[in-house]
């Protein structure tokens, strides 16, 4: 694991290297959704599979900017999928973006998980990595040292709802609303990455993005995004579900399979089971 742990701090830096230097805009290529890439997102693309290869433990990578996952090493164990730049859209009016790797043995799946990190590239760059515990590190010259585990309280402050509302079903509406109510502040980049890491780091809240009736098997996805953020979030002290069901329950048939999902403390994620079991 620890030579995975590095190759990801390399390609971290040099993926703030390419932020901050390389062209952002757009390519004539498509992603595995139809979106058109950015330059940036290629470029993130190719230099994570670039320290990848260098790993002779990893035996296949899927990203989200390709259809297909690739095998790397026929003897490696691990599989890792990784969304390489999470946000790129916000790049252009300078907002935190980030990179999400789901580390997995033998085989994709949540039950087969035993790692995840993502990083965050903002005023400084920083990266969570969860095994047995969630650490912050914290990027000083071309080194990341660590700076504290990360643990949820029970109640947060914070919640951040994504998904364009005219399609959120009334119940989940008023779930939002009941939240505000309460005196939750709102926080919602479009960023998954940096939307997660503030509820991590401010010690609670929600993070919900909902089946909605465009989406009705949700926006993101489980492989790259989902369970590497329901790893960290438990593993924190917090709790993920899609509504009803612990995100780490859940099964995928293709990789690029998407659910809904809510991230948060324990006493947020309770009211979304009670409303969600009622409707």
């Amino acid at each position: 694991m620890t030579d995975i742990f590095s190759a990801i701090q390399r390609s971290a830096i040099r993926i703030k290297d390419a932020i901050d230097t390389k062209d952002i805009g757009y390519s004539q290529q498509e992603n595995s959704s139809g979106e058109t890439q950015l330059q940036l997102d290629i470029k993130c693309d190719m230099i994570i599979e670039e320290e990848f290869s260098n790993v002779a433990s990893i035996h296949t990578i899927a990203s989200e900017e390709k259809e297909h996952e690739v095998m790397l090493h026929e003897n490696g164990k691990y599989f890792i999928a990784y969304d390489p730049l999470d946000g790129s859209s916000l790049i252009d009016v300078n907002l935190s973006v980030g990179s999400i790797f789901g580390i997995y043995e033998n085989a994709f799946g949540a039950k087969n998980m035993v790692a995840s990190c993502y990083v965050v590239f903002g005023p400084r760059v920083e990266m969570v990595f969860a095994h047995n515990k969630v650490k912050l590190h914290l990027l000083q010259g071309k080194d990341f040292e660590f700076v504290k585990e990360i643990r949820l309280n029970e109640k947060g402050k914070l919640n951040a709802p994504g998904g364009t509302q005219q399609n959120w079903k009334p119940y989940h509406k008023e779930l939002v609303d009941s939240f505000f109510a309460d005196g939750y502040r709102l926080r919602y980049s479009g960023g998954m990455v940096p939307d997660l890491h503030q509820i991590l780091l401010k010690g609670g809240g929600l993070f919900s993005y909902p089946a909605t009736s465009d989406k009705p098997n949700g926006k993101l996805r489980k492989l790259f995004e989902v369970f590497p953020f329901a790893f960290i979030f438990k593993k924190a002290g917090g709790e993920a579900i899609d509504g009803e069901k612990d995100l780490m329950e859940l099964s995928h048939a293709n990789i690029h399979d998407t659910s809904a999902c809510f991230f948060g403390s324990h006493y947020e994620v309770q009211r979304v089971k009670e409303v969600y079991a009622n409707n």
